[in-house]
């Protein structure tokens, strides 16, 4: 079936907005599927009737937003959709601003809760293993006064990894850079690593029981710790 012709574009202003809407419709109304090549920029210049140069900057936003994907000598394609764009935007968004950074960690704390039981029912040996591999990492770096932040996002991601839901993995990791980024402009190292471990530690051996009450409890007390760490940076600013 021959696709339907591109839209030319009715609109004078914000020209590459235009673009974008054309090219958004003209992928809708064909149902031009993720790996679809579209036709060539000077095609797609001349139906929409403008520069390349504009065309090229509707691209960039589209791509920016994970719509299309140009690669370079080979062509413009459709891309899969995807929530990463949204999420890395909400991370940078965020900012400084704690309070922000508040309101992500209850929405965590809530999460991570409320999914845990089925991380019980399905989690195999080998991610628990991992998990107490990360967590010995944790307690010799703890030991020694150490700073063990990667291990912490590594943890938490094991933790979940066996559910195979992305869009959590994802919000786990939007977590970790809206904290970073907020350690830019206030102080958020933690005063006490050892306690911190320990409580990883209990999280996993609670998994390794199968015990949903004493993991949920731990995870409950576990961000807590990071909701007091960032209260008395604030009082401190």
């Amino acid at each position: 079936m021959p696709l339907k012709a591109i839209r030319p574009l009715t609109r004078a202003p914000l020209l590459h907005v235009s673009v974008q809407e054309s090219l958004r419709s003209f992928i809708s109304e064909n149902g031009l599927a993720p790996g679809t090549l579209l036709p060539a920029e000077s095609d797609l210049a001349n139906q929409l009737g403008v520069s390349r140069n504009s065309l090229r900057e509707g691209i960039k936003a589209l791509e920016s937003l994970g719509v299309l994907e140009a690669r370079r000598g080979v062509g413009i394609f459709v891309k899969a959709f995807s929530f990463e764009p949204l999420l890395d935007n909400l991370a940078y968004g965020l900012g400084g601003a704690l309070r922000q950074v508040e309101e992500l960690i209850e929405i965590r704390r809530v999460l991570e809760v409320g999914m845990i039981g089925k991380t019980l029912a399905i989690i195999g040996a080998e991610d628990i293993a991992e998990l107490r591999a990360t967590v010995e990492r944790m307690g010799e770096l703890a030991r020694r006064g150490e700073s063990f932040a990667d291990e912490d996002q590594l943890f938490h991601t094991l933790l979940f990894r066996c559910q195979n839901n992305e869009t959590f993995t994802r919000l786990i990791d939007i977590f970790w850079l809206a904290f970073y980024k907020a350690s830019d402009f206030v102080n958020l190292e933690n005063s006490d690593p050892v306690a911190t471990w320990r409580d990883h530690a209990a999280i996993v051996e609670a998994v390794e029981r199968r015990d949903l009450a004493e993991v949920q409890r731990r995870l409950d007390r576990h961000y807590e710790g990071i909701s007091q760490v960032i209260t008395a940076s604030k009082l401190e600013n």
